[in-house]
């Protein structure tokens, strides 16, 4: 294909090389001259393993050349990456100046190409916020243009999972393909600028696309912050954490996996809430400071207000929660956030009728009675052993629990409000209806 990559800072150097070096035939565009004439002698404008040669050759063979006249290699050109920069502004938020400006030209330069070239597809390559591509940049192309994406031109997110340092070797061996697109044929040419790659290629809507990279990023830095703070608690309590990471990271299951990676409730048990605790108190004891451990449990007591908020804005006062222990298929209801949860709307005098499934006052023993007589002393009166009987009461529905005799009880259209904190198996067909609201999707 013939394509050109707009910005040649890593992303764009790399970019443009590699699909060179696949076989594409590439146009390089930057306003910095002195990164054009690099590129035009063959040699490249930024410092990374590997990439000196990839350019190198590329220019050798007529495979890639530069250029500082974004309208030439438009004219040149059936696809376009764009790859500029997208610092942050002083206050932290997204600079997309230079975004608008090159979308601003390559719109001028289709407007002027006309349908003489076939359709052209602009691939926005740049890191940028969800919404950022569909209400800034694809108003700004159809107002150049002068024709609609999707018909007249393609338009698709394709972010990058380069790392500096081993950013050739991660183009050519991805840990996925991320496409997200406006149209199905502007998603076919993406994928075909990628053709023979290694890797899961995932095809979604464009605000995805954007979202993910960001969900990539901050998870990054979360496992970096979570392993120095780990580390310096080992370091103070005598302990290897070196030795600890590496069995820690051994176990696949739960550690390193998609397991507790799903929004939904708030956690709790009688594990993770008294542990965290521990640690962090350990840790102050140590003077050392965990920032973000000591921030997790305050995380997730806000995530828990979330649910009693939606309540709050229905104002009504009649109110249905389905589920109460800490885990499905359990009785257990030590720090169960369905506890805390209903604890919060009796504190705030809303009139509750509680079901669940597994929970029988006459069976609990030990800790496990005594936690929820302490929280809820008037259990007795709030705990029903009917569906049917939440439902009459109820105004509001908070459902916590997947139990099939409260999924196939629940009403579709008419009916109570519906505050989604699992995300029920039909909440996409639910998502329509009114009254449904799900926790945070």
């Amino acid at each position: 294909m013939r394509v050109s990559v707009l910005g040649l800072g890593y992303v764009g150097c790399v970019s443009a090389a590699c699909l060179a070096e696949m076989g594409h035939e590439v146009i390089g565009v930057d306003v910095n001259q002195a990164k054009v004439d690099l590129v035009n002698d063959g040699k490249a404008p930024v410092v990374e393993e590997r990439i000196g040669e990839v350019v190198a050759e590329a220019v050798r063979t007529g495979a890639l050349r530069a250029t500082d006249d974004v309208r030439e290699a438009i004219m040149g050109s059936e696809v376009s990456l764009v790859c500029v920069g997208t610092p942050s502004e002083p206050n932290g938020s997204l600079c997309t100046t230079y975004l608008e400006r090159v979308t601003e030209q390559i719109g001028a330069a289709l407007a002027e190409r006309g349908g003489s070239g076939g359709r052209h597809t602009v691939v926005f390559r740049s890191t940028m916020l969800p919404g950022t591509c569909l209400n800034l940049l694809v108003p700004l192309l159809e107002k150049y243009v002068g024709g609609t994406a999707g018909v007249d031109f393609g338009v698709a997110v394709n972010p990058e999972f380069l790392r500096e340092g081993t950013s050739v070797r991660d183009f050519f061996d991805p840990p996925k393909t991320v496409i997200g697109e406006i149209d199905p044929a502007s998603g076919d040419v993406v994928a075909a600028l990628y053709d023979g790659l290694p890797g899961e290629v995932f095809r979604v809507p464009v605000p995805t696309a954007e979202a993910i990279k960001y969900a990539d990023n901050a998870f990054h830095g979360l496992k970096i912050g979570f392993a120095n703070e780990l580390g310096a608690i080992c370091q103070a309590l005598g302990v290897d954490s070196h030795q600890v990471v590496d069995v820690f990271l051994a176990d696949r299951k739960l550690n390193i996996s998609p397991a507790y990676l799903r929004p939904g409730f708030a956690f709790g048990g009688s594990c993770l809430p008294k542990d965290l605790r521990s640690l962090v108190h350990a840790a102050q004891r140590a003077d050392v400071s965990v920032p973000i451990l000591a921030h997790v449990l305050p995380s997730n007591s806000a995530h828990l207000q979330r649910a009693v908020d939606l309540v709050e804005r229905t104002g009504k006062r009649r109110v249905g929660l389905f589920g109460l222990s800490f885990k499905p298929g359990t009785d257990d209801l030590r720090e169960s956030p369905l506890v805390e949860l209903a604890e919060r709307l009796l504190g705030k005098g809303y009139d509750l009728k509680i079901y669940d499934g597994n929970v029988n006052l006459s069976r609990l023993l030990g800790a496990n009675r005594e936690y929820i007589e302490n929280r809820l002393p008037h259990i007795a009166q709030l705990l029903t052993d009917s569906v049917d009987e939440v439902l009459e009461h109820a105004e509001v529905c908070l459902v916590g629990t997947k139990d099939p005799a409260v999924l196939s009880a629940l009403p579709h259209g008419d009916g109570p409000v519906l505050v989604d904190l699992i995300r029920l198996p039909d909440a996409e067909a639910r998502r329509t209806e009114p009254g449904y609201v799900g926790l945070v999707w």
